[in-house]
């Protein structure tokens, strides 16, 4: 017997720290036979002063204290409460809809087997009165795995094909890619991260311009300045981009990365100059990631690269993607809807194989020794 279909949302906010991401997803089916119709997407940015205190609590310096970081949590957490209210009526359902809502929180730290993702799933279940699934890197990083990527479980289900080999590749504030072999198995799934995303650009515009948006709206400013070639070739040299997976990483790493780069490579250019060398950077890592793959796991070329993320909408990245990568696949970049809500109904399965009890992590991809359950349950508010 067909298990019935079932609402769930997957609330996710990305290293980008530029708010919060709902996916009401309609879920049929059970484990890898899972499908899903996306009903609604909805996005709320954070508060300013909220984005910038995550930002300082993951800088170098990280200099907050413990009441900072409580307030963090509190805040994230309605921030999250609102945005899935928001999509709740949006789309004319209610909390008692929904088996579940599975939500991310918002990365602090990630440096494995260390992790931190930030949210009070108690005070988001109080607020929308329903189940709230969470903390869901920590059962693979407990097994020895990355606890990191996680959405590969759900590209695997969303994406796989018979005949053609695909890679989903996601530019978020990291840049991660899924190798999809045509007709493989969900054990034959190779993913990692290959390097940043948009952190640095987004660093760089903070840096620059404290009082501005914080990041460059769709390159435009990158797009009017030249890449520096020895940063780039130097980035590319470096020990995370070049060694093998299972890996993942942080913004923070890879800003201080592209930091010792920079003057490793004697760069002098200003904000538009920097800006496009952190996305040829960006551009350059996806490709030699690509490049060893082919020469290494999957022993081939995709015969598609499907782009989803923020990434799809900066013209000076996918320029670069094109000229780099063209002529040996096809380019996708998804539609604007499933681009922007794809990591967050990534989530929504998750969230879904939690309640079921079938484990989601992809030892194949996190490096952990076992699969495992992944999630913490936090029930809704009593009485139900």
């Amino acid at each position: 017997m067909s298990q019935p279909q079932r609402l769930l949302a997957g609330v996710m906010s990305g290293t980008s720290a530029d708010g919060v991401d709902v996916a009401i997803v309609r879920i049929g089916g059970r484990g890898l036979g899972m499908s899903a119709e996306l009903v609604h997407h909805h996005h709320v940015a954070y508060e300013p002063w909220l984005r910038e205190l995550i930002f300082m609590a993951r800088g170098p310096q990280q200099q907050i204290g413990l009441s900072d970081l409580a307030r963090m949590a509190r805040q994230i957490s309605l921030t999250y409460a609102r945005a899935l209210s928001e999509a709740l009526a949006a789309a004319r359902l209610s909390a008692p809809d929904l088996s579940a809502v599975a939500a991310h929180g918002q990365t602090l730290y990630h440096d494995p087997p260390h992790t931190i993702q930030w949210l009070d799933p108690a005070l988001l279940a109080a607020e929308v009165g329903c189940v709230v699934v969470s903390d869901f890197r920590r059962a693979d990083c407990a097994a020895g795995g990355q606890g990191a990527p996680l959405v590969p479980f759900a590209d695997y289900i969303l994406f796989r094909h018979p005949t053609k080999n695909r890679v989903l590749l996601n530019i978020g504030g990291i840049a991660n890619l899924t190798w999809l072999r045509a007709g493989g198995t969900i054990d034959q799934v190779i993913a990692f991260d290959t390097g940043p995303g948009n952190c640095i650009s987004d660093y760089l515009c903070r840096k620059y311009d404290p009082a501005g948006p914080g990041y460059d709206p769709a390159g435009q400013i990158a797009l009017r300045g030249r890449v520096h070639g020895q940063t780039v070739l130097a980035f590319a040299q470096c020990q995370f981009v070049t060694r093998p997976p299972p890996k993942s990483t942080d913004g923070p790493a890879m800003i201080a990365e592209f930091e010792r780069t920079k003057q490793l490579a004697g760069f002098k250019g200003g904000l538009e100059d920097e800006l496009a060398t952190a996305w040829a950077c960006c551009a350059e890592a996806v490709a030699r990631s690509l490049d060893l793959g082919e020469q290494s796991w999957w022993r081939g070329w995709p015969d598609e690269i499907l782009i989803s993320g923020g990434g799809v909408n900066n013209r000076c990245l996918m320029n670069l993607l094109h000229q780099s990568l063209a002529g040996r696949a096809t380019l996708v970049a998804m539609d604007t809807r499933m681009a922007q809500a794809k990591e967050a109904i990534a989530f929504a399965l998750l969230g879904a194989a939690t309640l079921d009890g079938v484990p989601s992590n992809l030892p194949s991809v996190t490096g952990a020794r076992r699969d495992v359950v992944l999630g913490s349950i936090t029930p809704k508010p009593w009485p139900g």
